[in-house]
């Protein structure tokens, strides 16, 4: 077992005082401190506590030691066979706590076989590791798990399209009047799709649109960009996003069905004024998840995080396709390519395993989330193979068959290897405990 040194990463996003009230460092903090990542990713592997013990231990270069360089070193010992064999020799989860104080981007990811073709392509093209118009860093997919530690609002899923339709002609925004009956007279979700690209590519060339005054009545409404104005300038979109600001704005304020979405995307235009995301997430499921909720986003599924902290489980990549509400590379063809507008998104509760002992159903053969809760008793931790233990609430000690042991307190941190065997752990705690998925 190693203790962890996680890292912080420092995206704009981010909030200035969960993270390091959590760590136990001076709040508010310097600057955004988004996420602070627990395991092996090449990106920011965590470093390992053994170091501060044993200056030694750093490698010939001067570095300290990464998990991620102890689990190349024997993968078969750090993740066990029957990891290595079913993910190779990679750790297959990453753990994080998010803190969100501003929306992130609208982004979807990819599923495995799609993330190998983007992956294989980009390198085919010469694209550099490091290059900001790569969408694939890695061949991996990227679902994800997401648990509320605070409420967390989110866009998670497309809403069904007569919804989406009907919170569009509440609005009374006569551009939004022609997407609107496109929604209604539609067979299939895909229509989601069309009416996404439509928006997300506002303004369209003069010669690539029809007047809007040409637009057939709803069963004649073809795909997509045929619902847009005539001369469209970059003036009309922020015409475009101010109008719906407005729309929005007032329909918050009148309450009904569609108050909260629409408050979100007020808040949402704040933080990116102009962006046609503001108008886009419009067609996606606003929630507020309780501390304790969680969502799973699988492959397809169109999201955004708003605002909130929480613990976030992901398969170990940072694959994101995005769309709108960032300044980093948009790819729209691409996010419409990997979308399925038929994913759903639900809200999911715990599981109970045992006494104190809890755990997240999700279909990522990459992950399982535990939640364990000490009460001055000692439990067996749940799980096989590699793992990663988060320390939220009071403080634990942790044994391994081999006579280790460690202890982590609050926004402590801890890698169990396969080797580590069965590990027990004492103490009054509030832990998150992340293993691969149950080989099937």
């Amino acid at each position: 077992m190693d203790v962890l040194r996680p890292v912080v990463r420092p995206y704009a996003w981010g909030s200035v005082d969960a993270i390091a009230e959590l760590t136990g460092r001076p709040v508010p903090a310097p600057g955004p401190e988004a996420e602070l990542w627990m395991g092996a990713h090449p990106a920011a592997p965590s470093g390992l506590d053994r170091d501060a013990a044993d200056p030694d231990a750093a490698d010939v270069g001067g570095r300290r030691t990464t998990l991620d360089q102890v689990i190349a070193a024997d993968p078969d010992r750090e993740l066990g066979r029957g990891c290595v064999a079913r993910f190779g020799p990679r750790l297959p989860f990453l753990l994080k706590v998010l803190s969100a104080a501003r929306a992130l981007s609208i982004q979807v990811h990819p599923s495995r076989a799609q993330a190998q073709a983007g992956f294989l392509a980009e390198n085919e093209r010469g694209l550099a590791p490091d290059d900001p118009a790569r969408n694939y860093a890695d061949d991996w997919p990227k679902p994800e798990l997401l648990y509320a530690l605070t409420p967390f609002e989110v866009l998670a899923g497309l809403r069904p399209p007569a919804d989406a339709a009907q919170f569009l002609r509440a609005l009374q925004v006569g551009q939004l009047t022609p997407l609107a009956a496109q929604l209604e007279a539609a067979a299939s979700t895909r229509v989601l799709a069309d009416v996404l690209g439509t928006i997300l590519s506002w303004p369209r060339p003069a010669e690539a649109v029809q007047p809007a005054e040409a637009v057939q009545p709803a069963e004649a409404v073809q795909p997509a960009h045929a619902a847009q104005p005539a001369h469209a300038t970059p003036a009309a979109q922020l015409a475009l996003v101010g109008d719906v600001v407005t729309a929005c704005a007032r329909l918050a304020a009148g309450g009904g069905p569609y108050s909260g979405a629409a408050a979100a995307a007020v808040r949402i235009a704040a933080d990116h004024p102009g962006d046609l995301g503001v108008v886009a997430s419009l067609l996606l499921r606003h929630a507020v998840l309780e501390p304790g909720q969680a969502v799973f986003l699988a492959a397809g599924g169109l999201h955004a995080y708003l605002k909130g902290t929480g613990i976030e489980l992901l398969a170990n990549s940072d694959n994101v396709v995005r769309a709108g509400l960032t300044g980093k590379h948009l790819d729209v063809p691409e996010l419409l390519a990997l979308l399925d507008p038929s994913v759903e998104v639900p809200v999911l509760a715990p599981r109970t395993l045992a006494d104190g002992i809890a755990w997240f159903d999700t279909p990522a053969p990459e992950f399982r989330l535990y939640l364990v809760d000490l009460f001055g008793n000692t439990v067996a931790l749940p799980g096989e193979g590699p793992r990663l233990v988060l320390c939220t609430e009071g403080s634990a000690v942790l044994r391994a068959e081999p006579g280790q042991r460690a202890e982590i307190g609050r926004g402590g941190s801890c890698f169990i290897s396969a080797a580590d065997g069965t590990v027990s752990c004492t103490g009054q705690a509030h832990l998150f405990l992340a293993a691969p998925g149950p080989n099937p």
